[in-house]
């Protein structure tokens, strides 16, 4: 089956962008006013217990220094209290060139195996020759404990996380006096702050401590300060390494492992506070303060971490003393001003739910009383944890988002790049986070330059690329060593993924300065290695060799497992989404004419999209019988989504294929990860089926989710935490309610008949719309639209409902029907409109 034609968001959207009132940057997000009030019902995850475990704490944090709160200390003990702690820059290891210099030397080989002998067995062990060195691991900071003295029985304990406030609370009563605990990170003042108050005074009596795996020492200065110092190993393997033989390697050689330092400062109210020994003990306060600041000896990717661990300390105490010139309510107000500038833009009710049980019970009641309230907290979590691990100036959210605390953490909580970092960033366009997209685009930026160098010693081509593990340094070259399956490690599209976010961003967005400066920079470079990359495949079509379909592995003709192949539908998808998108950008921006038509010319040649004896939409370019049925990735399904290449209504035949392997995957036990399910969610939304969906996020809740909301992988000693099932879900919802990736902006398109009625407010779309809707008995009742800019919109609206009017106050604006239940309107910047559908009465 050939591909389809190039159905593309750039006709309406020019027609947009070229409208004479255009904005030529975009202040992102419609903001309301936002105060100090506490929302009258905000969500809040809640417990009656301590956490018990490091994934059942509570995640805080800035994007760069982030604390898990268990709301008990590590023995259980709900009177004490334990803080994980994380500083996003504190990695093992250096900048390395990690590249094999021989690996060009077999590429012809590899090729010839392939296209030639159909040897696939032969061509994975030569791409296991061409792998380099392991990327690093994301390091843990340290711990703050406190351990109280109470006199009597410890009741009606409560610990909660508001997400509206980002603040975590502690309260339980005593025969004596009732205690708070509140700990928020603030950006604003790059510190987390602890309160702890007693209803009666000089109740409080504790002892505060600094310890972690990375220790160096912990000292106390002038009777109320705390530092801890380490150094990061020089090397601990990351993803990939074979299982058990993760080293982790020390070195004394300046810069191969940073130093990094805490700081803690702690103030009483009505008592005391002295040092003792390497600890503080507090005695007989009313209340107290905690400050603590962070600080590393990174100083950029290209850069040996040689700061000597003086001046890090320097710098941690330079932080905590600027904290320190402001009281607790300055500290609070500026952070929550900041926080809820992000959070407040976007609402979701799903009906009521019981918000008088906690959380953990209504998890654990999910599967025999689905709630879908419960979800809509989900949904509002995912975008808390992208605001709390990703903000301008920090390192984009990584596998855990900014929270680990083993020296060896799964897969390195790296940012794996087959599908975990860009499922990371899915939500932030469209759930109004644009900004928080920021540190992904300044890590692209960074491996534009690591990658050239990987393209060239790798490859022998021009342009760049990376490969499936990045790291703090920019990694970029394929890991392994030799022993790493090339199904992951040889996987070398990246590049065009994540530049895929750079492009959705100025679609959503419209800062023409940025897709000129920043953007287009980065996709050219990253086209042209693809554009070298592709070669003939003997029948006249473009290919890719070697090709991986992420982990996923086919039955080569003598009915053992192999993986690589040429071609493989990913690649595909992802090439023919890049060139468009550069002619797109060449096209708004009137630049390099001349290599858009190098694009456009190769654009027909690329395999096309194939349909496989089951009906099925084809992983590979043969149709290879799966050797794994059941793998999580669903990589061949990329351009139903994230992409937008197959769609139910402009590529029908397409769409029905990309149906039948996602219903082949799941009946197979596929999705059987947390991020994996995500994926599937988003999956039943593009093909406007809600009641999948919903199938989905209530196994999602179910399987792999647990007490604290956070998302879990399946492992060999438990579940293992993941961001990205969060992350991904969040996108997946919205996507059942907005979508604009078409050529018009469709309003509840995929709603579940489970949730019949509802409201969200602030969703975004592409073209720079602020969405609100609002539904009962499974109809939209309300839509209120507010443009960033003028121009002509496309409305489409929900199934066996039509736009009967579209109102700016009292005035009544025109539209044109289209086909498929579209209207066509011109929308003036800055104005508010109602949109009325047939059959109700809308209320201003």
């Amino acid at each position: 089956m050939s591909s389809p034609s190039r159905r593309s968001f750039l006709g309406w959207l020019s027609a947009t962008l070229g409208s004479s009132a255009f904005l030529p940057r975009l202040s992102v997000g419609q903001v309301t006013a936002v105060t100090l009030d506490d929302a009258s019902n905000p969500p809040m995850l809640w417990y009656t217990q301590p956490a018990k475990e490091w994934a059942e704490a509570l995640p805080i944090g800035n994007g760069s220094l982030g604390a898990m709160v268990f709301g008990g200390g590590n023995d259980g003990s709900p009177a004490n209290e334990l803080l994980q702690l994380n500083d996003d820059t504190l990695w093992s290891g250096f900048p390395k060139d990690g590249n094999n210099r021989d690996a060009s030397k077999h590429l012809a080989d590899v090729r010839h195996a392939v296209l030639q002998e159909k040897n696939y067995h032969l061509a994975d062990t030569l791409c296991r020759k061409m792998q380099g060195k392991f990327a690093e691991a994301y390091q843990p900071l340290g711990n703050l404990h406190i351990a109280f003295t109470h006199a009597g029985s410890i009741s009606n304990y409560r610990r909660e996380l508001n997400l509206d406030s980002a603040c975590t609370r502690t309260s339980y009563e005593t025969n004596s006096a009732s205690f708070v605990r509140e700990a928020f990170v603030s950006n604003p003042d790059q510190v987390l702050v602890l309160r702890v108050t007693s209803s009666q005074p000089h109740q409080l009596n504790c002892v505060l401590s600094l310890d972690g795996d990375l220790q160096i020492a912990t000292k106390s200065i002038g009777g109320n300060q705390l530092i801890l110092t380490g150094k990061a190993p020089s090397h601990v393997a990351g993803a990939g390494h074979p299982q058990g033989e993760k080293p982790v390697e020390s070195s004394d050689k300046p810069g191969e492992g940073m130093y990094f330092a805490a700081a803690m400062h702690v103030a009483v109210e009505g008592g005391s506070v002295a040092a003792s020994g390497n600890e503080l003990t507090v005695k007989d306060a009313t209340s107290f303060i905690v400050l603590l600041t962070s600080a590393t000896g990174y100083r950029g990717f290209h850069s040996m971490p040689d700061t000597p661990l003086e001046q890090v300390v320097a710098e941690a105490q330079k932080k905590l003393a600027e904290a320190q010139q402001k009281t607790f309510t300055t500290l609070r107000d500026r952070h929550r001003i900041d926080h809820q500038r992000l959070f407040r833009r976007v609402s979701l009710e799903l009906g009521s739910g019981d918000h008088d049980q906690a959380t953990d019970q209504r998890l654990a009641s999910f599967g025999a009383a689905p709630d879908p309230s419960l979800l809509a907290l989900y949904f509002q979590y995912g975008r808390y944890l992208l605001i709390c691990s990703s903000r301008p100036g920090s390192q984009p959210a990584n596998l855990q988002g900014l929270w680990n605390y083993q020296v060896t953490p799964p897969w390195g909580s790296n940012w794996t790049s087959n599908i975990n970092i860009e499922m990371n960033y899915w939500l932030a366009e469209t759930c109004n986070l644009s900004e928080c997209a920021l540190p992904l685009f300044d890590l692209i930026a960074g491996l534009s330059q690591t990658g050239a160098i990987t393209a060239r010693e790798t490859y022998a081509l021009p342009g760049w690329a990376a490969h499936h593990n990045l790291d703090l340094w920019r990694t970029s070259n394929p890991v392994g060593e030799g022993v790493g399956q090339p199904t992951w490690a040889n996987w070398g599209m990246a590049g065009p993924w994540l530049c895929s976010h750079l492009y959705e961003h100025f679609l959503f967005t419209g800062d023409r300065t940025f897709l000129k400066t920043s953007a287009w920079p980065l996709m050219k470079g990253c086209a042209e290695f693809c554009l070298a990359w592709l070669i003939d495949d003997g029948s006249g079509h473009l290919t890719t060799c070697p090709s991986e379909s992420t982990e996923n592995d086919f039955l080569a003709p003598d009915g053992k497992p192999a993986m690589t192949s040429a071609g493989c539908t990913m690649d595909m998808a992802l090439i023919r989404e890049l060139f468009s998108n550069c002619i797109a950008t060449a096209k708004t921006l009137g630049i390099d004419e001349a290599f858009a038509e190098r694009l456009q010319s190769s654009i027909p040649r690329l395999i096309p999209y194939q349909v496989g004896k089951y009906r099925q939409l084809q992983e590979w370019s043969v149709d290879f019988e799966e050797h794994t049925p059941g793998q999580r990735h669903m990589s061949h399904l990329y351009p139903l989504y994230p992409g937008s290449q197959i769609t139910p209504r402009e590529t029908p035949e397409l769409a029905k294929a990309a149906r039948v392997s996602l219903e082949r995957r799941l009946a197979n036990g596929g999705a059987y990860t947390g991020w994996s399910r995500a994926w599937a969610i988003a999956f039943w939304a593009r093909l406007l089926d809600g009641d999948k969906a919903w199938e989905s996020l209530s196994m999602l809740m179910q399987h792999s989710t647990n007490s604290s909301l956070l998302d879990t992988h399946p492992g060999g000693n438990g579940a293992i935490f993941q961001i990205d099932g969060n992350l991904g879900a969040t996108a997946a919802i919205a996507e059942l309610l907005l979508q604009s990736h078409g050529h018009s902006i469709d309003l509840l398109p995929a709603l579940p008949t489970a949730w019949p009625q509802g409201k969200v407010t602030g969703l975004r779309s592409r073209g720079g719309l602020s969405v609100d809707l609002e539904w009962a008995a499974g109809q939209a009742t309300s839509c209120t639209l507010r443009p960033d800019r003028t121009g002509r919109y496309l409305l489409r609206a929900p199934s066996g409902q039509t736009i009967a009017a579209v109102k700016n106050g009292a005035q009544v604006i025109p539209f044109k029907p289209e086909r498929d239940s579209v209207v066509a309107t011109t929308l003036q910047a800055g104005r508010s409109y109602l949109v009325h559908f047939s059959g109700r009465d809308v209320v201003a």
